[in-house]
């Protein structure tokens, strides 16, 4: 099953306290889930003063920057795994380096069954 492990932090901490993961040490923790074939993917996000919140109302589509909420934890990233089941995700999530600082998430990645769609000839997604 896939979970998501999202990676909380208060991005003027995160790399200030003395148990601050630096970024060699999440580097080398992602290699080793890659390793043992339970990633499907991570990224660390750009800082939240980059991001840009999207909302559809009746039609209308608003754009304004920064993140959806002000809270004291942002998203820094994220690592898609496969895990047998939520005890093992949650195992992998404790061996996130930026746990010590911050939080991680864990979240099942809901299963859609959409049916698959030819593609026309000569046209491509």
């Amino acid at each position: 099953m896939k979970y998501l492990c999202l990676v909380y932090s208060d991005e003027e901490l995160l790399h200030s306290l003395p148990e601050s993961p630096r970024d060699e040490e999440c580097l080398a923790y992602a290699e080793s889930v890659q390793e043992s074939g339970r990633l499907i993917a991570g990224e660390a996000l750009a800082p939240v003063q980059t991001a840009t919140t999207v909302r559809v109302r009746t039609g209308k589509t608003t754009v304004t920057d920064g993140p959806f909420a002000e809270t004291k934890e942002q998203l820094a990233g994220f690592y898609m795994v496969e895990a047998r089941d939520l005890n093992e995700a949650l195992t992998i999530a404790a061996g996130i380096p930026a746990a010590r600082v911050g939080s991680i998430e864990v979240r099942p990645v809901r299963q859609l069954d959409v049916p698959a769609r030819p593609v026309a000839a000569g046209k491509r997604g």
